[in-house]
């Protein structure tokens, strides 16, 4: 489980590619490293990944097939920045949203806005997911949970307020226009909405 707080993003040190399978180690700080060990969740751009092997400044994580085509990992190239969480510990501050670290879609960045001291960026969301998406809600993008400023349901364009420190420790303020993000939605969102559908559809039988 995750919070969606990001402390930084790290640089992917070396990777493998085979085919459906990606294997990399990612260069983290000290204390993403204490107490690591093998088998632990750790969410790489959002998505909940197992650690393999830990050295002294880096850990290493195995992708299979199903996640490389649901996910951004697959364009994974050495030198790379991602967004790093471990998972949360009992009595730990919730300061964002509950994450399972389990991608729904890929989003597309469609425009970036860069008014003074705002950082103002829209990504497109796949239809499948518009019924759990609405203004003020919670989203997930590579991992980091964002407020959803505006919502327009008919292009499916959601817009997000990103302040200073999160661009600081992101690489939100990297992205362009046609780059992709991963997107979690909210479960909770997920829950009501499809236990609503399923209700009135079972009162019209």
């Amino acid at each position: 489980m995750f919070i969606g707080i990001i402390p930084g993003a790290f640089p992917v040190e070396s990777l493998e590619k085979k085919q459906d399978f990606l294997s990399f180690w990612v260069q983290l700080p000290s204390e993403l490293l204490h107490d690591l060990q093998i088998g632990a969740s750790v969410a790489i751009d959002g998505v909940c990944l197992t650690v393999v092997a830990v050295q002294e400044h880096a850990a290493k994580f195995d992708v299979m097939g199903q996640t490389l085509l649901t996910t951004t990992l697959a364009d994974l190239q050495e030198h790379d920045l991602v967004h790093v969480e471990r998972s949360v510990h009992f009595g730990a501050e919730i300061g964002g949203h509950i994450l399972s670290g389990h991608i729904d879609a890929k989003g597309t960045v469609v425009a970036v806005e860069t008014p003074p001291n705002n950082y103002v960026m829209t990504v497109e969301i796949p239809k499948p997911l518009h019924p759990y998406i609405f203004q003020k809600g919670f989203l997930a993008l590579h991992g980091a949970s964002l407020t959803i400023a505006d919502w327009n349901e008919q292009k499916g364009h959601a817009t997000f307020y990103l302040i200073p420190e999160t661009v600081l420790r992101t690489t939100f303020g990297k992205k362009r226009v046609g780059d992709d993000v991963n997107i979690e939605i909210d479960r909770h969102t997920q829950a009501i909405v499809d236990t609503v559908k399923r209700t009135l559809a079972s009162l019209q039988r």
